[in-house]
């Protein structure tokens, strides 16, 4: 008889773009060897930007990889320190180009400012790079979501500008994205159509997945009646897996996906940097004192946005590297920018604002933390990054830079401080897509990039 040869990359086909793989049989030749422990890649994507580095000596942990301590900017983690990776050491060598615009610029996509792209990035962030890989795999009705607090404050006048742009369009242009910014319209655009009445997303997620797993279990014993016998063993036990999964879809809880509670904003003015002035000395006092509210509200439409399938990728910044906005809330009333450079270095001050960030930190990871997707959490299958445009204010320095890690997605080991001897940060770019299973050997700019980053799984 004449056998049967498969590709190693061989799926069943069902309608449309769906496919589901096939476990490794003597029809496709030699096994596989295995890649990164054949852990399964990582589902989501977030990334989260703070405005103008940190105090490091008030950043940086103390001792070892696994019994650090956190410091007095980062202590507000500790109820999530097992969902955390502390990375030290990075460096943004690719951040060429004006202080801060170079650093935002390359935070995501490893690459110099360029003039030629319009002072822009010259190509990709990582997170739409992500964002289409996940793409081939499934269906979202959002690629990516992009939003952003206080945003253009200070000389961009409200308007998009390499000072606070941080996410690049996956093509040949890398154009650059500007966020939404209004509340009202977010929760709209992402929840304003589900009826509570009618199914939850969830519900019919769930009826199309077995569906799906009905018409493939007709394709699988076609293709067992064409292979060998210790093949169709093989093909039965992956099939017994399929089955467990169509069970437990029985079984999975449907109430993820809820909408957030849309509170009044009307105190908050999304589009009052279109008011503002260079020295920032032009002050919203109602909208500044919204920030956290509306913080809050942001934070769960992204965590809901996630939950409820409506994309896998999301971006939040908390302002642009000016951050010409006060913080009322913490007696702070001078902008961001001013204990950090204009009204000469402020580290106290400086201290405090980093502190309420990671507060803010803290709540989104316990927010997916405790997102129920199906017997583990939304952070369980999510990577996020937080990071920003430089690691010390008074001097720009862009060494050490104040980069944290969060989630299980990928095989990411959290719950560790690690510390690395000024790496490149795109080493930590090419990791990323790792995580996701994009197994590419650089990220950015070349000159920059030689492989990925070590320790994350």
């Amino acid at each position: 008889m004449t056998r049967t040869k498969l590709s190693r990359r061989a799926v069943l086909r069902g309608a449309g773009t769906i496919a589901i793989g096939l476990p490794w049989l003597e029809a496709m030749g030699d096994p596989p060897h295995a890649h990164a422990g054949q852990r399964p890649p990582a589902h989501r994507f977030v990334t989260v930007y703070t405005p103008g580095g940190t105090v490091y000596d008030n950043w940086r942990p103390a001792g070892g990889e696994t019994d650090f301590e956190l410091s007095p900017i980062l202590a507000p983690l500790s109820g999530v320190r097992d969902h955390l990776l502390i990375l030290d050491g990075l460096a943004l060598h690719s951040a060429v180009g004006e202080q801060h615009q170079a650093g935002i610029v390359a935070w995501l996509t490893g690459t110099k400012q360029s003039s030629s792209y319009g002072d822009y990035a010259s190509g990709p962030s990582v997170d739409q790079v992500i964002a289409s890989h996940l793409a081939r795999r499934e269906f979202r009705r959002k690629t990516s979501l992009q939003m952003a607090m206080r945003w253009a404050t200070g000389k961009s006048y409200g308007k998009l500008h390499p000072i606070n742009a941080a996410n690049y369009e996956d093509d040949a242009s890398a154009n650059p994205i500007p966020p939404r910014i209004d509340p009202v319209e977010i929760w709209n655009n992402l929840f304003g159509s589900i009826d509570p009445g009618a199914d939850t997303a969830a519900q019919q997620r769930i009826r199309r997945k077995k569906s799906i797993l009905d018409y493939l279990e007709g394709r699988y014993r076609t293709l067992a009646a064409r292979l060998g016998r210790e093949d169709r063993h093989k093909l039965e036990q992956h099939l017994d897996k399929i089955r467990e999964i169509e069970a437990d879809l029985d079984s999975l809880p449907t109430d993820a996906c809820t909408p957030p509670e849309l509170v009044d904003t009307s105190d908050y003015d999304p589009h009052t940097g279109l008011n503002s002035n260079a020295d920032g000395s032009n002050v919203d006092e109602s909208t500044d004192a919204a920030i956290p509210k509306v913080g809050r509200l942001m934070m769960d439409m992204l965590v809901m946005a996630l939950a409820c399938d409506i994309t896998n990728v999301a971006s939040f910044q908390w302002s642009d590297t000016e951050a010409k906005h006060t913080f009322p809330w913490l007696d702070l009333f001078e902008h961001h920018h001013y204990y950090q450079h204009d009204g000469g270095f402020r580290p106290n001050e400086c201290t405090r604002i980093c502190r309420w960030y990671s507060e803010q930190h803290a709540y989104l990871l316990e927010q997916m933390a405790s997102t129920d997707m199906g017997g583990h959490s939304l952070l369980d299958e999510s990577v996020v990054f937080f990071g920003s445009e430089l690691s010390e204010p008074p001097t720009h320095n862009k060494r050490n830079m104040p980069f944290l890690l969060a989630g299980h997605g990928g095989g990411l080991r959290a719950g560790r401080f690690l510390r690395y001897n000024n790496e490149s940060h795109n080493k930590l770019l090419v990791s990323l897509c790792h995580l996701f299973g994009d197994h590419r050997p650089e990220f950015g700019d070349l000159a920059y990039s030689d492989g990925p980053l070590d320790g994350l799984t």
